[in-house]
């Protein structure tokens, strides 16, 4: 393979993913994605040929894989999304609150990823929606939505859930609008406690209802002493939930959400080098003194794999929930309460059904235009039929080679 000064993600994938693959027993999910990642814009997936009306140039447009890990099929997914977000604003302030699991925790997630992603959604939210609704601290119902992530800026396992909430909420009786205090929403510490017991309890069920699988290093955890031990340093420790400053308006909250929502692991952006097996990219070191500044790790091309696939999330799991006055069933009707007690809607926050439009077209219509004369449209002239993989093999009992997040 040429190596480029700056590669892509698919690049590393497809110079390095055959030998990691022979190397490691991965289960079909990883498969799958490595093969998607692969393929993308590749004659693997087929295409089309198209020709500029203007000076008749032809070329061949392959399609995209529209894999979620996929760093080149999000944008459009995450502005579409973006846009039907801002019928849900408010003319208020957003907090941006993030929920974070021990580490000792998060080695149990790297084997049983939808059983515990799915208690720290819950038990997140349901720690929001108590304190809020509590009159001594809110008491009101607030709107929120939350994102999982899985990665630190070093790609290593770091289960938490970003959280955007209102600045304030419903009255119990919904007649009245109750504005939280100016730059702060809720006690951290309040939280935190709150998340650990709520968390701790159903992380307990589970493993009594046998949810829970162990694997490697953490074999012994199937012994119940084992797992209490395991679990006994994290109940006296204080989980660490974090409030971000608190955004400015509306504008501020649409602006986070789009470095937040449609992102796994790490864009080709951050990608620096890839030569003689090692892999370059940039990181932010957030335990610094200067936790803004841009670094560099290199590590080898089967670590930065392995680090990767780390982070792939279970077939079918929902990684952006909505709760509270956000929820999906009532969502509508909250919203029009919640106007008409406030200011009142904001039109430059409605979109408009064109804008929707526009936006997808500010972002496809670049590639239409003619690469040679700059001034013709390319059109679609004919089909290129895509490659038919061989089929997956079927996925083994036990994965060891990424149980190790370290």
């Amino acid at each position: 393979m040429s190596q480029r000064s700056a590669p892509e993600l698919a690049d590393i994938f497809r110079a390095s993913g055959p030998s990691y693959r022979a190397r490691h027993d991965l289960p079909v999910s990883h498969l799958r994605v490595m093969r998607a990642i692969e393929s993308c814009r590749t004659a693997v997936l087929g295409g089309h040929v198209e020709r500029c009306g203007h000076c008749k140039f032809e070329r061949i447009a392959y399609n995209s894989c529209r894999n979620r890990h996929c760093p080149k099929c999000q944008r459009l997914a995450k502005e579409k999304w973006l846009q039907a977000r801002k019928r849900d604003l408010l003319p208020i302030a957003y907090f941006h609150l993030v929920f974070t699991i021990p580490s000792a925790i998060a080695e149990i997630a790297l084997q049983n990823k939808k059983v515990l992603f799915r208690i720290l959604f819950r038990a997140s939210a349901e720690t929001l929606l108590r304190i809020a609704a509590d009159p001594k601290h809110l008491g009101a119902q607030v709107g929120f939505f939350s994102i999982l992530h899985t990665w630190g800026q070093n790609l290593l396992f770091h289960p938490h859930v970003h959280t955007v909430v209102t600045g304030g909420g419903l009255s119990p009786d919904g007649q009245r609008w109750i504005s939280s205090r100016n730059g702060f929403f809720l006690s951290v510490r309040v939280l935190s406690r709150l998340f650990r017991r709520l968390f701790l309890e159903a992380i307990d069920e589970a493993y009594r209802n046998g949810e829970l699988e162990f694997h490697g290093s953490l074999e012994a955890l199937k012994d119940p002493k084992q797992f209490a031990y395991h679990l006994k340093p994290v109940r006296h420790i204080d989980w660490v939930v974090y409030a971000k400053p608190p955004f400015g308006g509306p504008e501020q909250a649409i602006d986070y959400l789009g470095r937040y929502t449609h992102r796994v692991a790490i864009s080709n952006q951050r990608l620096e080098r890839f030569e003689y097996g090692k892999v370059t990219f940039q990181y932010k070191d957030y335990r610094s003194q200067q936790p803004q500044r841009q670094r560099q790790m290199t590590v080898s091309d089967e670590e930065f794999i392995r680090r990767f696939l780390l982070h792939v999330i279970p077939p079918g799991f929902q990684r952006i929930r909505h709760y509270g006055l956000l929820s999906n069933r009532q969502r509508w009707q909250n919203l029009t309460q919640c106007r008409s007690l406030l200011i009142g809607p904001r039109p430059d926050l409605l979109p408009e059904a064109r804008q929707l439009k526009q936006v997808a077209e500010s972002i496809v219509e670049p590639a239409r235009r003619c690469p040679k004369c700059k001034v013709g449209k390319m059109a679609r002239v004919a089909t290129v039929l895509a490659y038919r993989w061989p089929a997956l093999p079927p996925p083994a009992p036990c994965r060891p080679a990424l149980l190790d997040s370290s």
